[in-house]
């Protein structure tokens, strides 16, 4: 009786685009980081925050290429759990994985949260403790609802968000002719150690700000064509996060005093009214619907993940059940919701963006040892699937653990 109720589960609908899936990734990876924490990032480096951001990037990248041969080897949800599986064939390993994934998730959305009442305030003017839980049943609905309807919707925001992105830089610019002639400020005292320890612990939150490109692999099985679309889509993010990245930290130091800058509820509406001139309150718009997407995209893999480990037999059956209607895993989604509006209600936001970076980098340490057994034991990739040298994933878990070990000691 129950293999026949399992054979008539639906399953999740193979729909999404590598265009979509593209704008997915960069939705959760835009919308938390440049938005939320820019000001927190210059508060730690000074003038040197783009260079936290580009040392963020430099760590992100091999696991970003580990990631990509893994998705194509398994396009499957609960991707870090099924590599881990696929890697040592131990339970416990392949569950902590998954689980170490979700928690990364429900509190970077929970920051993502935190970090959007200072911006929403400046049209809803409500308390935090009142902002919060309306924000997150809010994004809780539209993840439930569907994934054409949440990623669709996600597609949308993400587009705006980097509309607003690209308004700074060039408003900046333009502003400022000279700028780029400034370029030695970000690197003065880089012979000073207090200048490079700064640069470090300003990555560990810049990091938080690149977490995203491994959400993709946690909707492998809604992906057209995942062993083509996945690789370009985690690359593609990586690449256009980092840039608009930079560019954006570099116009800020260059704009705005740094104590202002670091102290600030609203960093990008601050820069936005400094370089340009629309009203700050446009950019102010941007960024609460850039934030509320990356909690609508942390939800959809976190949920996900969970569906995913529940297929494996790792959590109870019921996470793994899918509304007929919505085509959703909708308890997974509820429970999810109901983790990111606790944390999001007792946390701060900085603490929650730090402990987000080193779950995220434990994860990946793992992922690159994965990949490295993998390749070890099973050295054929599959046809058609995108394939790094050896090197890479060595080079990723190095990375990642030694800048795991530096958020604990700087």
């Amino acid at each position: 009786m129950a293999s026949e109720q399992t054979k008539a589960q639906p399953g999740l609908k193979r729909s999404l685009t590598l265009p979509l899936v593209t704008l997915y990734g960069l939705g959760v990876t835009i919308g938390a980081g440049i938005y939320v924490l820019v000001g927190v990032t210059a508060g730690r480096a000074g003038m040197s925050a783009p260079l936290a951001f580009i040392a963020a990037a430099f760590v992100m990248s091999f696991s970003a290429a580990s990631y990509s041969e893994l998705s194509g080897r398994l396009p499957v949800s609960a991707g870090e759990a099924a590599f881990v599986d696929k890697a040592f064939s131990l339970r416990w390993l392949s569950l902590a994985a998954g689980l170490g994934i979700v928690a990364a998730g429900v509190v970077s959305a929970a920051a993502i949260c935190v970090g959007s009442v200072g911006y929403v305030q400046q049209f809803i003017p409500l308390p935090p403790h009142v902002l919060v839980p309306l924000i997150v049943l809010l994004m809780t609905a539209i993840a439930a609802v569907g994934i054409m309807e949440s990623v669709g919707l996600a597609a949308i925001l993400t587009a705006l968000e980097i509309l607003g992105l690209i308004a700074v830089i060039i408003g900046g610019f333009y502003t400022q002719p000279d700028m780029l002639m400034r370029m030695p400020e970000v690197v003065e005292g880089a012979g000073n150690w207090a200048m490079w320890a700064g640069v470090l612990s300003a990555g560990v939150i810049a990091f938080f700000a690149f977490i995203g490109f491994e959400d993709i692999v946690n909707v492998a099985e809604e992906v057209i064509e995942p062993e083509r679309a996945m690789p370009w889509a985690i690359g593609l993010t990586l690449v256009i996060s980092t840039l608009l990245y930079v560019l954006v930290a570099y116009v800020a130091v260059m704009s705005v005093p740094l104590d202002t800058l670091a102290s600030s509820d609203a960093p990008l509406s601050l820069l936005f009214s400094e370089v340009t001139a629309f009203p700050a309150l446009l950019i102010a718009g941007i960024a609460s619907l850039a934030t509320l997407n990356g909690v609508i995209v942390q939800e959809v893999m976190a949920s996900r993940v969970l569906y995913g480990l529940s297929n494996l037999g790792h959590l109870p059956g019921w996470l793994s059940h899918v509304h007929e209607a919505t085509r959703t895993p909708l308890k997974a989604t509820l429970l999810v919701g109901a983790i990111i509006l606790a944390l999001a209600m007792a946390v701060p936001l900085e603490a929650l963006a730090e402990w987000t970076s080193r779950v995220t980098l434990s994860v990946f340490a793992l992922v690159n040892w994965a990949l490295i057994r993998i390749k070890w034991t099973d050295p054929e990739t599959p046809e058609g699937v995108f394939r790094v040298p050896m090197w890479v994933p060595v080079a990723g878990l190095a990375a990642c653990l030694g800048f795991l070990g530096s958020s604990f000691v700087l």
